[in-house]
């Protein structure tokens, strides 16, 4: 009758805790495949105690989660931050454009500035209509719409460097977690590898610990790294998305500008 047991050797690691009889022999072997249904996965993974595995870690590989977790804890503020920056600047650019595209003048349009600061669009506004109001200033009408263009250019620079703030670190998250989670890995095997060699010992019970290491950095490097990679794409989209709505909004404001004041 097959019993449970906790001897584990490495010839018949697939057949699992509940495939020995109460002698450690291997019994049902030609059944074997029908073992590692979906229940006894889920079965072995609930039995898991994470917490007992990270408190039986060394020096090193809790420092190499330590900076994986802190990696990981900045992208997700920087990941919570700029959604929320991007879904306000999204929304504020639709309500400036209406409001823009509905005035007949710019002064009507810069008095209602400040009800949009979170719109990337005001802000390209506020540049070129600063430099109208010199040139108009100095001799009643646009005379140089090179130095308008310009201006509009400042804006959108501006801007553009705004939104792509702390972008750097999503991608470096991204690219170097991985690795430093592989030397985690790296280093559990080795510790593995010594444990075998000093019990002289084919169980699973001597490297085991080493394994669990090994396993639980590669887990977090890569629990860092997807968030980061995956969003770093998302905000590239919409950040040139935005870039491209300020480009078509400067040739708006030109527009205006040469219908209200040039001469």
């Amino acid at each position: 009758m097959c019993a449970p047991v906790q001897t584990f050797q490495y010839d018949s690691v697939f057949y699992s805790a509940f495939d020995y009889n109460g002698n450690g022999e291997v019994c049902n072997r030609e059944e074997k495949g029908t073992w590692l249904t979906a229940a006894h996965w889920i079965g072995l993974v609930a039995e898991i105690d994470l917490w007992e595995l990270v408190k039986g870690m060394g020096p090193v590989p809790l420092g190499i989660l330590g900076l994986l977790f802190m990696f990981s804890l900045t992208s997700w503020t920087i990941i919570l931050s700029k959604a929320t920056l991007f879904r306000r600047a999204r929304n504020g650019n639709a309500r400036f454009l209406r409001a823009f595209r509905k005035a007949t003048r710019l002064d009507a349009v810069a008095a209602a500035t400040e009800q949009f600061r979170s719109a990337p669009l005001a802000t390209v506004f506020d540049f070129g209509y600063s430099e109208v109001a010199r040139q108009i200033t100095a001799r009643s009408k646009i005379t140089n719409l090179i130095a308008l263009e310009r201006t509009l250019q400042l804006g959108m620079s501006e801007e553009l460097t705004r939104l792509e703030r702390s972008m750097n670190w999503l991608a470096t998250t991204a690219s170097v977690t991985p690795f430093i989670g592989l030397f985690g890995t790296v280093w559990g095997i080795i510790n593995a590898f010594q444990s075998l060699g000093l019990t002289s010992s084919t169980s699973l019970r001597a490297v085991g610990p080493g394994i669990a290491e090994a396993l639980i950095t590669t887990a977090m490097g890569l629990f860092a790294a997807i968030p980061a990679a995956i969003f770093y794409n998302v905000f590239g989209h919409s950040i040139k998305e935005m870039g491209a709505r300020m480009e078509d909004f400067s040739l708006e404001f030109l527009n205006l500008s040469e219908r209200n004041f040039e001469g």
